[in-house]
């Protein structure tokens, strides 16, 4: 039998030489004279460990990594096909504690499967939930959505159910499902892993999601940056249309519903929906005021659904999995999974799907294994840009999204940014307003101007110059802005700030010249 080897596509894969280790496999073995085939999958999210090589033996997979090109000799000196032992062998990939404490729902095909094909999603339990969907017709499908208890992951935490029955209930000439891919928080990338590893289930999602409220064309809106997960899409929704996924008739049911890709230019503020749909429009990414909603005004002044790409993708798992089984992860207000990302200055990097209720510390300190450097947390960002700074005496706060606004945090799209002791947190606060000036759309006053006044304030506390007062005006400043702003790039900034300013007043008291 032809030995199988998977190697990640993952652009963070490839990033640290997978398409390099792939050729050198391919041209070892053929020197060696031994054959073998290579099917290139996403990345599993373990990313201190990619490229991380996997070989299918008589007892399941076993992984080697992070495989550079100058081990690839001797791992077939060591026999790697056959699943035999090198320095660089992790054994079975779902042993690995990162991996065996997951509850994987969304992602659960990520890193198995090869995303290229459709008929490996099929084989991998692919396109269930959508055939779930047409057996139950729109108002069922809603409903079972609506009893998931799933919330948008991409920040706002609206519950997706009610969402999509407005958008049912609303007249419109057409109605449109919109796909924020749009993921420009710092520390994130489940939803590029997601395109580039699982294409077909955002597809599938997105196809649930019209049936269930009478659209007939979707849209997904990818930032520029995503290059591999944009070619990845064109190709997955080729497929798609082949086998009747998309088109007139979908799985010749009496439902039509297209997709189109659309790359925007790298604004982080077309990451609220309303200057998505500017975007998607063909004008200057600007906030809308609301009301009217989307779900009743949106795309073309038509009722739209906008979800992000987690919302979508986690579909199919619900409808094939049923509500009361996704309901049954997770805590309180917060159901289901949640992935979240660990970055910055932490040991393992990657993505962890888990239930709502894990602590903050224990997602950082024993599932993230502290900082990278080896000196204690500081402090840690979870949100984004605009997440609020929690301190490890908060490690206790479970992450959720009510028990996050009770201490004035946010989970965003669950992306976690870790710092250890060597940062200094007037430097970040000034950041957060910096960032806000330079991705503002210029609407609203006090995004518009406050961030530039904010940034001002800041330097002249990091010089020195009558501090007291001006720590006053910046808080004064930041209630401005939380309640003054059109959206929320504005209405957030506050969280950043005033959270480094209330956890670590020390660093705003240090005249520096």
């Amino acid at each position: 039998m032809t030995p199988k080897i998977y190697i990640p596509l993952d652009s963070a894969a490839k990033a640290v030489g997978a398409d390099e280790v792939s050729e050198a496999i391919i041209a070892t073995a053929a020197r060696l004279g031994l054959s073998a085939s290579i099917t290139r999958t996403g990345s599993r999210g373990l990313y201190w460990l990619e490229p991380m090589v996997e070989v299918e033996t008589a007892t399941g997979r076993i992984a080697y990594g992070p495989v550079a090109v100058g081990d690839v000799e001797s791992l077939f000196e060591a026999g790697f096909l056959e699943g035999r032992t090198h320095p660089l062998m992790m054994g079975v990939p779902e042993d690995l504690s990162f991996l065996k404490k997951q509850s994987r729902l969304t992602f659960e095909r990520c890193g198995r499967i090869d995303p290229t094909s459709i008929l490996d999603y099929k084989v991998h339990g692919g396109l269930s939930g959508l055939e779930r969907a047409l057996q139950l017709g729109p108002a069922q499908t809603i409903e079972e959505v609506t009893q998931s208890g799933l919330r948008g992951r991409g920040g706002a935490g609206f519950p997706t159910g009610i969402k999509w029955r407005t958008v049912s209930g609303a007249d419109g000439p057409i109605k449109y499902i919109v796909c924020n891919a749009d993921e420009g928080d710092s520390g994130t990338f489940s939803d590029r892993m997601i395109m580039e590893g699982d294409p077909f289930a955002l597809i599938e999602g997105m196809v649930i999601a019209g049936i269930a409220t009478g659209a007939s064309k979707g849209f997904i809106y990818v930032r520029s940056e995503y290059p591999d997960a944009i070619a990845m899409l064109l190709a997955a929704i080729g497929q798609a249309r082949t086998e009747k996924l998309l088109g007139p008739r979908v799985l010749d049911s009496s439902y039509s519903f297209e997709i189109e890709v659309r790359v925007g230019a790298g604004a982080y503020v077309c990451g609220e929906e309303t200057a998505l749909l500017e975007s998607l429009e063909g004008r200057r990414g600007q906030v809308r005021a609301k009301p009217p909603l989307p779900a009743h005004e949106g795309l073309f002044k038509c009722p739209t659904v906008v979800n992000n790409v987690i919302s979508l993708a986690t579909i199919p798992a619900i409808l094939s999995k049923g509500a009361a089984y996704y309901r049954d992860f997770g805590v309180g207000k917060s159901r289901g999974t949640m992935p979240i990302q660990l970055a910055g200055n932490v040991k393992y990097g990657g993505l962890y799907e888990i239930a709502f209720g894990t602590t903050l510390g224990e997602l950082v300190l024993e599932i993230g294994g502290g900082t990278a450097s080896g000196r204690p947390v500081r402090a840690v960002q979870v949100g984004g840009p605009l997440g609020a700074y929690f301190p490890p005496s908060l490690f206790d706060t479970p992450f959720d999204y009510e028990a996050f606004a009770a201490r004035d945090g946010l989970i965003g799209h669950g992306g976690i940014v870790v710092f250890d002791d060597t940062v200094d947190m007037a430097n970040q606060a000034r950041f957060a307003m910096e960032f806000c000036g330079v991705e503002s759309c210029g609407k609203c006053t006090p995004c518009r101007i406050g961030s530039v006044r904010g940034v001002e304030i800041i330097d002249r506390v990091k010089s020195g110059i009558d501090t007291d007062a001006q720590l006053v005006l910046l808080e004064d400043l930041c209630s401005t802005m939380k309640f003054g702003s059109l959206c929320a790039l504005g209405g957030f900034v506050p969280y950043p700030v005033l959270s480094a300013l209330k956890y670590f007043p020390e660093d705003f008291h240090r005249a520096r010249i």
